[in-house]
This record gives C-alpha cells, sequence and structure tokens, in this order.
C-alpha cells in the first residue's frame, strides 16, 4: 500500500514537471511568434502607402494586428494557468469571443459578410459574452458545499 502512494506521488510529480516543462515551452513559442508578429506588421506598414488603394493597403495591416490581439489573449491564457494552475473557462471564452470579433471584422472589412449574416455573428458573439458572464458569476470552487 505504501509503496503504491509512493509511486502514485512519483507518476504525479512527474506528471505536473512534465506539463509545467510543456506550457513553458507553448509559452516561449506564443512570445517568439508574437515578436515576429509584430516586427513582420512594422515591416508592412510601408504595404499600407505603396498599395494602388488604401483599402488593399490597409487589409493585410489590419488582418496583421487583429491576429496579434488573438495571440495575445492565447498568451493571456496560458500565463493565467501559471498563475492559478488552472484554466479559468471564463479566459477561454474570451479568447473565443476575441477570435470571433476578428473574423467577423475581417469578413466586414473584405465584403464577405452582410445583411443577416451580421446579426447571427452579433448573436454568436453576444451567447460567448453571456457565457462569460455566467462563468464569473458562478466560478469554478474545488471546495464542495456539502448540504447541511
Amino acid at each position: 500500500m505504501n509503496s503504491q502512494l509512493i509511486t502514485q506521488k512519483n507518476l504525479l510529480t512527474f506528471f505536473r514537471i512534465t506539463t509545467r516543462i510543456i506550457f513553458n515551452l507553448a509559452l516561449i513559442a506564443l512570445l517568439l511568434g508574437l515578436l515576429v508578429s509584430v516586427g513582420r506588421t512594422l515591416l508592412d506598414l510601408g504595404l499600407a502607402f505603396t498599395q494602388p488603394t488604401v483599402r488593399l493597403g490597409l487589409k493585410d495591416l489590419v488582418t496583421n494586428i487583429l491576429s496579434l490581439v488573438v495571440v495575445l489573449e492565447l498568451v493571456r491564457a496560458f500565463v493565467d494557468y501559471f498563475e492559478f494552475d488552472r484554466i479559468r473557462p471564463e479566459i477561454l471564452v474570451e479568447v473565443a469571443v476575441v477570435f470571433l470579433l476578428r473574423e467577423m471584422m475581417l469578413g466586414l472589412f473584405s465584403g464577405d459578410i452582410k445583411g443577416w449574416d451580421v446579426l447571427v455573428w452579433s448573436v454568436g458573439i453576444l451567447a460567448l459574452i453571456a457565457a462569460r458572464a455566467l462563468a464569473i458569476a458562478y466560478p469554478y470552487s474545488k471546495e464542495k458545499k456539502h448540504a447541511g
């Protein structure tokens, strides 16, 4: 019994260390990607002036900046994991909201989303915002409440 407990404790320690290493590597990869993306976005500023129309010049710039915002939210989710030792649902919902907003804005900017599609996208985003509000109102707790 005691040797089984020691083995389980060792496995749990190994799991936690391995998880930390993997999340650290993922965070480093995200930060490097973020730095490269910021650099490329700054270099692409010149394209905004060389394109034949302002719309063409700004399209790539807007796409890059909105993508940076999504990556920033992902980095924030990883940092939040390190702080709380778990992934909080409201952070994941925020990442989803930012991603949907990005896709909606790009669709609006390119002219692919029109009419009722705007309403559908807006309802989806509002549903995610409501889910975030519920996640904040009813936070997860490891402590179980017992009746009585």
